[in-house]
Parts: structure tokens; C-alpha cells; sequence
């Protein structure tokens, strides 16, 4: 299926997917904060968590497009959504236990489930319309995602954040063991619930999904021919490049919102709930601008907003390592703007003209996701080797820039229909 038409409810049921991962990716930002108190980690420790989260997207996309390639979307969607509900439950049996390792293979299962989602909602949407309306689509759908960020990060501000003990880490070590283990056990508690809760919901939306008609949107053969398709993709030169900006882009924007929290405690000498709220002014930023850069697409091509937009996240990164204060805090929530039109415009731009590898060229894309894990730990360790949480914004500097010079090459009109 790829006419004019979208069919309504099933493109609302795979939007509201959007919102839901949405969700759990910025509820798990927050626990890198959460963890460094409870467990007195450094900052590279708490970077497992994006190794851990992003390393499952990079594991499971493959799978999944090979997986919605010979069967549907639908199928894809059931599975991830099942995934995202089983690693969500094992929140619990996690905080029973208190082990770091624990919480990590939760957050991998729950993470495999949001890589076979992304991996089947982003082409589906594609596919639902029109081929020359489909990057304008996708940013649509894509506008709920951070709707789903501030629902997520509000949820860890109530339940997770506001919960954790005001004991700094060298007081936490002077602690009699059993006082410092009802504290850490309170404190996981709370990690648990908001994780358990949305598995309920999750649940509900499952089965309106399993109940609810979709178009299969599928191609003509479900044949895969895996060595011909690969060969295919990466003689397009349009999307090898898309997927490079695609690694840098998110492990920018996660590096980003991974340390905005320790940034703004550090700049403005607040605790982690009071700098969870400039946290959550980002996103409602990142929010509006992604509704105001899906209008503008009407009038300006995707690639030429994509190009300015990373030009002002740079220079706000640049902002973010050199000043310091109110001025450097807002220049880093500015990024969160800037950084709105990005994943769902690299996504449709390297998916040009891929017409039957689209599905397992949409795997691609989003195992290039991996930036998030691999580019947030290097973020991790330039902030435990400078000592500055600052100097660390260097790595998303240098990531949107990247960005820019993909947005360039894919102005030019001729590497639309490469092959």
C-alpha cells in the first residue's frame, strides 16, 4: 500500500506509539541522575544505562525488519510492544534485588521492544500516503514523541527524583550499611513504579492494537533476498550518509539530555529534582518547535531546515562549553529546540527512493541509534577526565556538525533516486 490516501485510526494507534517510547527514552535520561546518587556512581558508570538502552536498539532493528519483511508491521508492532511491557515489568523483580546489573537487563529488554517499534512505526508511517508527503508524515507522527518525553520526565520528577535522599555520596559512604540499604531500597522503589505503570497502560494499548484492522502496507513478495538488499543500500550513497548522521544526531541528542540535569546543578548549584525542571522546559521547547518545523516544511525543503537547524545547535553547544550560568543554561535548552526536526528529517531523506528495501533500510537507521550508547559514554568519560561537565558538550558540538554536512549533501537533487 502507498496511495494518497492515510487511513485514520490506524495511523493514530501507530502515532500514539511515538508518544509511548517517547516516554520510556526520557524517563530513562533521568535515571542516569538517579543512579549516581543511589549508587554514588561516576558519570561513565551511569552511561551504562544509554549503553545498555541504545546497544539493545543496535541489536534487535535487524532482526525486526527482517521480521515485518516477511511477515507485516502489525506483527512487529505486537512483538516490540510486548518486548517494551516485559522489560517495564522486570522494574520490579530489579528493585527487589537492588542490583545495578539487574535494572541494566530490563532496560535492554524494554529497549529491544522500542527498537522493533521504531523499526516497524517510522517506515509504516512512510508507507501510509503519499511518497512526496511521506518526511513531512513522519515529522507529524514524530511530534508526539516529545510529548511523550515531557510525560516521561514528569513522571521521574514526581515519583523518581523527588524521592531520592538528600545524602551526597561522601556522606552516603560514612552511612552504617543497614541505614544506607533502607535508603537505597526506598529510593529503587520509586525507580520501579512509574516503569510498572506504564507496562498496565502498554497493555491496554496492545490489545486495541491486536483488536483494531491495519493495512499490511507490505510488499508485493515477501521473498528476502538479504545480500542483494544490503548491497543495494549501500551503494546509496544518500542513505550511508543519512545513517552516519543518524549515529551522530542521536548520540548528540542523548549526550544532550543525558547530562542537561548534572549540567544545571552544576551552573546554578540546585538539586536533581529543582534541575529536572529546566529539563522539562526543553522539552516542551523541543515539543512546539517540532509542530512549528512540520508547518514549515510546507514552504522550506526538509534538507535546508535541517542544515540551520544543526548550525544553531552547534553555536549553542559552543555557548554550553564556554559560559557559564543562567546564559549557558538556556543556550543548552536552546539545543533541545534546535535539535526537534531532526531524527524524523534524516530519516526521511535517507529513505528517498528506496521504494521495496525500505523496511530493511529503516533498520539501518535505526540501529544507527547505537550513537547513543557509544557517544554518551565518550561524553561520559571526557566529563571524568576533565573534571567538567562542560568540556563534555564537545562531543555534541562535534556530532552536529556531522549533521550539517549531511544536510548538504542532501540538498543535491541527483542523490534523491541514487542506487
Amino acid at each position: 500500500m502507498n496511495n494518497n490516501k492515510t487511513p485514520l485510526l490506524p495511523f493514530i494507534l501507530i502515532t500514539s506509539l511515538f508518544l509511548m517510547w517517547g516516554l520510556a527514552n526520557n524517563m530513562t535520561d533521568t535515571l542516569l541522575a538517579a543512579f549516581k546518587k543511589i549508587m554514588s556512581m561516576t558519570d561513565f558508570q551511569t552511561s551504562w544505562i544509554q549503553i545498555a538502552f541504545y546497544g539493545s536498539y543496535f541489536c534487535l532493528a535487524l532482526p525486526a525488519a527482517i521480521l515485518i519483511k516477511k511477515f507485516t508491521y502489525k506483527t512487529g508492532i505486537l512483538l516490540g510492544l510486548g518486548m517494551f511491557i516485559s522489560g517495564s515489568l522486570l522494574f520490579y523483580p530489579a528493585s527487589v534485588t537492588g542490583q545495578y546489573g539487574h535494572f541494566l537487563a530490563a532496560l535492554f529488554i524494554l529497549a529491544g521492544g522500542l527498537s522493533i517499534l521504531e523499526t516497524t512505526a517510522n517506515p509504516y508511517i512512510i508507507a501510509l500516503g503519499a511518497e512526496e508527503t511521506a518526511t513531512r508524515r513522519l515529522n507529524l507522527a514524530q511530534s508526539f514523541n516529545p510529548i511523550g518525553s515531557i510525560i516521561g520526565v514528569a513522571l521521574s520528577k514526581v515519583y523518581i527524583l523527588s524521592s531520592l535522599n538528600n545524602a551526597d555520596a561522601s556522606t552516603r559512604s560514612a552511612m552504617a550499611s543497614s541505614r544506607l540499604s533502607k535508603i537505597q531500597s526506598g529510593e529503587l522503589e520509586a525507580v520501579m513504579g512509574p516503569y510498572v505503570g506504564v507496562a498496565v497502560l502498554l497493555l491496554f494499548l496492545w490489545i486495541a492494537i491486536a483488536l483494531v484492522k491495519m493495512p499490511k502496507a507490505s510488499d508485493t513478495t515477501q521473498s528476502i533476498d538479504l545480500r542483494s538488499t544490503l548491497q543495494r543500500l549501500v551503494r546509496n550513497k544518500n542513505y550511508v550518509l543519512g545513517i552516519i548522521a543518524q549515529f551522530f544526531y542521536v548520540g548528540a541528542q542523548i549526550g544532550v539530555w543525558s547530562f542537561t540535569i548534572r549540567y544545571v546543578m552544576q551552573e546554578l548549584n540546585v538539586n536533581e529534582e529543582q534541575a529536572s525542571n529546566y529539563y522539562l522546559a526543553a522539552l516542551i521547547l523541543f515539543t512546539l518547535s517540532r509542530f512549528v518545523s512540520t508547518y514549515l516544511m510546507k514552504f522550506i525543503s526538509p534538507a535546508k531546515l535541517l542544515i540551520f537547524a544543526s548550525s544553531l545547535a552547534a553555536i549553542c553547544s559552543l555557548i554550553v562549553i564556554f559560559s557559564h550560568g543562567a546564559f549557558s543554561v538556556y543556550a543548552l535548552i536552546a539545543i533541545s529546540g534546535a535539535m526537534s526536526l531532526m531524527f524524523p528529517t534524516i530519516f526521511g531523506l535517507a529513505s528517498r527512493g528506496l521504494g521495496s528495501d525500505t523496511k530493511l533500510g529503516g533498520s539501518g537507521l535505526i540501529m544507527a541509534i547505537l550513537g547513543g550508547a557509544v557517544l554518551t559514554a565518550i561524553q561520559g568519560q571526557v566529563s571524568d577526565m576533565t573534571g567538567s561537565i562542560s568540556m563534555a558538550y564537545v562531543v555534541p558540538f562535534l556530532c552536529f556538525i556531522i549533521v550539517i554536512i549531511f544536510g548538504v549533501v542532501a540538498k543535491n537533487p541527483v542523490l534523491e533516486n541514487e542506487k
